[in-house]
């Protein structure tokens, strides 16, 4: 496989990590702050830099560039495999009524499978109900082909999130790929760092990502009671409490990060689903944690592999950046430890994140996490 990367901002052009050279039939990611890639001169000059057929776009909440983290930046890593070969399909939800589970099904089915190995998913972090997507696809989608990949943010502004491929991007896009053949060697993770506080309660009534009632009372009472007049300040204050959620015949917990609080019913908002009778946790952020996660994504990507990562996709919540702030790149470089550095690093701070967990193949949708592809051929 071979990697040729780039960086573009309005201010100062076009940057190439390492050497610039001609590839054949590169899949071109293209992660980009959301104003820059509504910009059609933006897109012409990606378009004539990257002149090539496969170019997905994805909007976020800050890029990932080699060993560093960027904001207000177009980010490009072509990845042209030598033996490998993949195959690019998408949809709009709209196109489906807003149903994601349908548009779930509609993509897994336009994917060839034989020979499947990896799907990569990008949906809009704005429409998408990210669980309907994890549960399509893995419902729908080849139960022993892992997924991995997130939504696309929008910095903290929550107004679009765009994805696209080979087209203008647009919000309410899904883009799956598959890559097949070849005998790649595709490992994953996806670690939070989180730590737990109080008891676990119940979800006594919830509906989606919408919990009404925990134990019984308002849901808000209990967010109440640990932050006191903090829950009244904004989102990004939220961000450093999410809650773990414990669905009903799983025994492995779910992160999911807190939208609204101000709902005048006493219920909380969540970036995910909660079902009926979950169990739930409040979680608390520190650094720490959050960087140890990381260390933690990464150690557990490499420890069934046989080769070293030619490739390395991160796709991180936008809450742990936004907690992290001036230090984010430590997590980073956390990975850069265990990884080393042959891979070529990219990827994108997200609204959601999408993998299964670590040994398992059934597709989940997790906040405040991050997740980790390698890829070799």
């Amino acid at each position: 496989m071979k990697a040729v990367q780039a960086l573009y901002t309005p201010q100062d052009g076009w940057k190439y990590l390492g050497e610039k050279q001609e590839l054949k039939n590169p899949l071109v990611l293209v992660f980009a702050n959301r104003l820059l890639l509504e910009q059609p001169d933006v897109l012409q000059q990606i378009q004539t830099e990257f002149n090539y057929g496969h170019t997905v776009y994805v909007s976020t909440a800050g890029e990932i560039l080699g060993d560093n983290v960027y904001d207000d930046s177009v980010t490009v890593t072509a990845l042209d495999f030598e033996k490998s070969t993949f195959t690019v399909v998408t949809e709009h939800l709209e196109n489906f009524n807003n149903d994601t589970r349908a548009m779930a099904k509609t993509l897994s089915e336009k994917l060839p499978k034989e020979d499947l190995k990896h799907m990569l998913v990008f949906g809009s972090g704005h429409f998408i109900n990210g669980s309907a997507l994890a549960e399509g696809l893995s419902k729908d989608a080849f139960g022993n082909v892992p997924v991995t990949g997130g939504l696309s943010g929008d910095d903290g502004r929550f107004e679009r999130t765009v994805t696209g491929y080979n087209t203008p991007p647009q919000d309410g896009n899904c883009v799956l790929i598959g890559i097949y053949g070849g005998n790649p060697e595709i490992t994953y993770a996806s670690y939070g760092g989180f730590q737990p506080i109080g008891p676990q309660r119940k979800a006594t009534k919830s509906e989606n990502n919408v919990v009404y009632e925990i134990d019984g009372k308002p849901a808000l009472d209990l967010y109440r009671a640990y932050l006191g007049e903090r829950v009244e300040q904004k989102m990004e204050s939220l961000l450093g409490f999410p809650l773990l959620i414990i669905p009903p015949g799983k025994t492995f917990g779910l992160v999911r990060t807190v939208l609204r609080i101000d709902t005048g019913d006493g219920s909380i908002v969540l970036a995910g689903d909660c079902p009926p009778d979950s169990k739930v946790q409040m979680l608390m952020a520190s650094m720490h944690g959050i960087a140890d996660g990381a260390l933690e994504a990464a150690k557990q990507a490499v420890s069934s592999r046989t080769k070293e990562a030619e490739a390395a996709i991160i796709v991180s919540c936008m809450g742990r950046k936004a907690i992290m702030g001036m230090r984010i790149e430590e997590e980073i470089e956390m990975i850069r430890e265990i990884i080393g550095d042959k891979a070529a690093f990219t990827g994108f701070y997200s609204y959601a994140e999408i993998a299964p967990f670590f040994g398992n193949l059934i597709c989940e949708v997790h906040n405040q996490t991050l997740t980790l592809t390698l890829i070799s051929e």
